[in-house]
């Protein structure tokens, strides 16, 4: 069953081409294979194929075959690069900036989108989101999370506000309001349990 069109940016056919979009093209500097594009966005490998044909298509990317392996980076020339790495960045770029700037920092349990972001990518209707919240659990020095933070500000658009919380503190929080309400909605995961700790 198809997603349809996602609610973070409608004019794209899917929120699987959104992401596979926005890694290629925030990550400029980088050559992909389309194996390590798939696992990057948790599509398959297919899917990851037909995206990367229309954007070949299109101008978008550079390829180079290494071997029985499909190379791809952005096509930083072209005159649309500027204008789409902006919009993939305001739409679809938290995941991955925020994943990128997160995974050196040491004692991260996981961290996980909140908020207006995280309802318009779990399809719910409303506004662009003004801000990215950020929920961390672990130990991660809140000097380098507001560093983190910092950096991703002017890279998205929009203020990105990371809270962190002990993970003892966050496991025994059993009538905790804040807990409560961040885990009743959705929340998309930038470092899942066990990365960057």
């Amino acid at each position: 069953m198809k997603d349809g069109s996602p609610v973070l940016l409608p004019l794209l056919r899917s929120r699987a081409q959104g992401e596979i979009v926005a890694w290629i093209v925030l990550h400029p500097d980088q050559e992909f294979s389309l194996v390590e594009i798939a696992r990057a966005v948790g599509v398959s490998s297919p899917t990851v194929m037909r995206e990367v044909d229309r954007l070949a298509d299109a101008g978008l990317i550079r390829e180079v075959r290494r071997g029985n392996q499909r190379m791809v980076r952005a096509e930083t020339d072209s005159v649309v690069f500027a204008p789409l790495a902006q919009l993939m960045a305001v739409t679809f770029g938290p995941v991955p900036v925020l994943r990128e700037l997160l995974a050196p920092v040491q004692g991260i349990r996981e961290a996980q989108i909140y908020g207006s972001w995280a309802a318009r990518y779990a399809q719910a209707p409303g506004p662009v989101p003004g801000d990215i919240d950020v929920l961390v659990i672990g130990t991660a020095d809140p000097d380098e999370l507001d560093a983190v933070a910092a950096a991703a500000t002017p890279r998205l658009g929009r203020e990105v506000s990371i809270r962190r919380v002990r993970p003892k503190a966050w496991d025994d929080a059993k009538d905790d309001a804040f807990k409560a309400t961040v885990t009743s909605r959705p929340m998309v995961a930038v470092l899942p349990a066990g990365d960057g700790a």
